[in-house]
């Protein structure tokens, strides 16, 4: 793919000082003196001062982007600190957007950084991403995710979206209104209305810090790329990453998956449970650890861990169709995350599934030992 157009026009000129600070730019390849001054001129909304957030911050103000505006109504905590970087042990209990314009304005003293204290949702998320020229997503929660989608889409801004949980993550651009000769590609193309079900929480299955560096990190490049209109950001691909096994696949993305997974049938923990005693009960793989599994699985159920998947996912959908022989397949995580991913893997080798949302947090049924394939 061909670079996109740059965001924004270039800015004059830099002061003596941003030249100087943001000297190695300058003779970067192609970023170069134009990009910085576009980089300059750029105005990005940061969604979640978190631990996407957190680094997606401080590599754009250190960057010499020109305005930052901030979203996120929480405090500091301390078990933040273990991956919001910017926040420090003196800041537990202060608002994260204040601690978030005190680290981008310590790199950056020419930046412009808007704080906002609110809570993004439906009714207010096009007031307050109004006037960004690129949105990064770093929320907590599926609900917030779906409102800034929405109104990125409205706007017809691109979107930075990027997740973690426990080791897994993904990195991809949405944008519903790209320059000509690029697909249109929105947040539903990859998780239909819906099917990521309900999503745990860091709290419930944890985090790893390092991985939410490396992801806010990618985060930012995506945004400098897309406003100097330089190198191939990521839009009609998700970057899937493994930080437990340190592997990192491309899965390709397209507008047209979206009706097809619109109307593939999904489950409910509880729907799962029903079907599993009818006669042509589907197939259920279990795409956890084997260190997750060996407490139990689904009884029949087939455990293929999701990194095999990542690996070759040409000839494990292969080998889930012939098991199946012909039967639905629903997959299944600790939450759901892991395994909407191995569904779209799955897709893009050929194989129907459908994930089990809430995944085995939401199972009450009974457990078997593992059956690996």
């Amino acid at each position: 793919m061909s670079p996109l157009p740059p965001l924004v026009e270039p800015v004059a000129a830099l002061t003596p000082d941003e030249r100087a600070r943001t000297a190695r730019h300058h003779v970067l390849v192609p970023l170069g003196e134009l990009g910085q001054r576009r980089l300059a001129a750029a105005h990005v909304a940061i969604v979640g001062a978190g631990g996407l957030g957190s680094p997606a911050v401080l590599a754009l103000a250190a960057a010499g982007v020109g305005t930052l505006t901030v979203i996120d109504d929480d405090v500091v905590e301390l078990s933040n600190l273990q991956r919001q970087l910017m926040h420090r042990v003196a800041d537990v209990g202060a608002a994260k957007v204040d601690s978030a314009a005190r680290a981008a304005r310590d790199l950056a003293p020419e930046a412009r950084v808007h704080t906002v204290r609110e809570r993004l949702t439906p009714g207010n998320a096009e007031r307050l991403l109004s006037g960004a020229d690129i949105v990064l997503d770093g929320s907590d929660t599926f609900d917030t995710r779906e409102a800034v989608a929405a109104s990125t889409e409205r706007l017809g801004l691109p979107l930075v979206w990027g997740t973690v949980q426990g080791f897994d993550a993904q990195v991809t651009v949405f944008w519903s209104a790209p320059p000509a000769g690029a697909a249109p590609v929105r947040l539903a193309d990859l998780y239909p209305t819906g099917s990521a079900g309900d999503v745990p929480t860091c709290a419930e299955v944890g985090v790893l810090g390092s991985l939410c560096l490396q992801v806010g990190a990618l985060m930012a490049t995506q945004a400098i790329q897309l406003i100097a209109g330089i190198g191939d950001p990521l839009l009609g691909r998700v970057l899937v990453i493994d930080g437990l096994h340190t592997r990192q696949r491309e899965v390709p993305l397209r507008a047209s998956r979206a009706a097809a997974a619109t109307a593939s049938p999904r489950f409910r923990a509880s729907d799962l449970a029903a079907a599993l005693s009818e006669r042509d009960a589907p197939l259920v793989v279990d795409v956890r650890e084997d260190e997750e599994v060996r407490e139990g699985m689904i009884a029949g159920a087939l455990h293929v861990p999701l990194g095999e998947i990542r690996t070759a996912p040409d000839a494990v959908a292969r080998r889930i169709a012939d098991t199946a022989g012909g039967r639905r397949v629903a997959v299944v995580c600790k939450g759901g995350v892991r395994s909407a991913e191995a569904v779209t893997l799955l897709a893009a080798a050929g194989l129907d599934a459908v994930s089990v949302d809430g995944g085995m947090l939401a199972w009450t049924g009974p457990l078997a030992q593992p059956v690996t394939a």
